[in-house]
């Protein structure tokens, strides 16, 4: 009787949210000290990772994924790889990146494959204790630890360091892509700039009007301002979602995306025909609460389907 062959793993990458960030300067190993509110969305990337003999690849029909060793996904294999005292870089894996989230939009997209990336390895590979999977997660990318419970959380140090909170009240999120993209390092790049320029602007304080015994969070992003400073579309969009209903609105992470809370489904639906008609890139989506984040991130074994001879 032929051997049966490993069923591909499926799981899901979910993107995230800044419901507040705010840097205090730069660290003596380079990195900025952060204090950040993590906040997970349903949006979401799907990763299907699948045993066959020969070297680790990454394959995805999106141009903007790199295939190559500079993709988190494969710098989170080789660091578990490594972690589990195996010789080499890693191999006899596939990983197939459906892509959905933007690239350079403040999203967390490639943290978050990374991380989702991670579970998948762990159980293809014979298992990992969830501490080891941490610590690999903070060395391959300041936010990626955050991915591997999701939820809503304070990051503090470089983002890497994680501590959950009273989940946010379920909202629904409608996230603005720009035409333009915002790498990390170019934000960060211009906030050293404008602070060395003594360019500065008071924080704008906005409080969720929800019961929510948080106060971690009041969707100040200190990166928005120099962002802002080259792309001023990014307070267009802004005072385009408030005006259309929304609770609060803010840039997320690093941008250029920027994203607005609404009460309900139906509000958020209805900003989105005034955008589309403006010619924006939208997303409909809505916030994950740390027990629905864990449900849905599972690692599942993907169905094959029979076939009809």
């Amino acid at each position: 009787m032929p051997a049966t062959k490993p069923r591909p793993l499926m799981v899901r990458a979910h993107a995230k949210v800044n419901l507040d960030l705010r840097v205090f300067g730069t660290r003596a190993d380079g990195f900025h000290e952060l204090r950040t509110v993590f906040q997970s969305i349903e949006l979401h990337d799907t990763l299907i990772c699948t045993e066959r003999p020969g070297p680790f690849v990454i394959k995805s029909r999106a141009s903007a994924v790199p295939l190559d060793r500079s993709n988190l996904v494969w710098k989170a294999g080789a660091a578990l790889w490594k972690a589990l005292g195996r010789p080499g870089d890693p191999c006899d894996t596939v990983v197939t990146i459906e892509k959905v989230i933007p690239v350079e939009a403040g999203l967390g997209g490639g943290s978050a494959d990374a991380a989702a990336s991670l579970l998948a390895f762990a159980r293809l590979w014979g298992g990992a204790p969830v501490t080891l999977l941490r610590e690999v997660a903070a060395g391959i990318g300041s936010d990626i630890p955050f991915f591997l419970s999701g939820g809503t959380a304070l990051g503090l140090g470089r983002g890497e360091e994680i501590y959950p909170l009273v989940d946010l009240p379920g909202h629904w999120v409608v996230i603005v892509q720009p035409a333009f993209g915002v790498s990390t390092a170019e934000a960060y790049t211009w906030y050293d700039e404008d602070r060395a320029a003594g360019l500065k602007e008071p924080r704008e304080l906005q409080v969720l009007p929800v019961p929510w015994p948080s106060r971690a969070a009041q969707m100040v992003n200190d990166l928005e301002p120099p962002v802002v400073r080259r792309h001023p579309e990014i307070t267009e969009i802004k005072m385009g979602l408030k005006d259309g209903g929304a609770v609060a609105s803010s840039m997320s992470g690093s941008g250029s995306a920027v994203f607005g809370l609404f009460r309900t489904r139906a509000a958020a639906v209805r900003m989105l025909g005034p955008l589309a008609k403006g010619g924006a890139r939208t997303h409909l989506t809505r916030t994950l609460t740390r027990d629905e984040y864990e449900r849905r991130s599972r690692v599942v074994a993907k169905r094959i389907p029979a076939r009809i001879n």
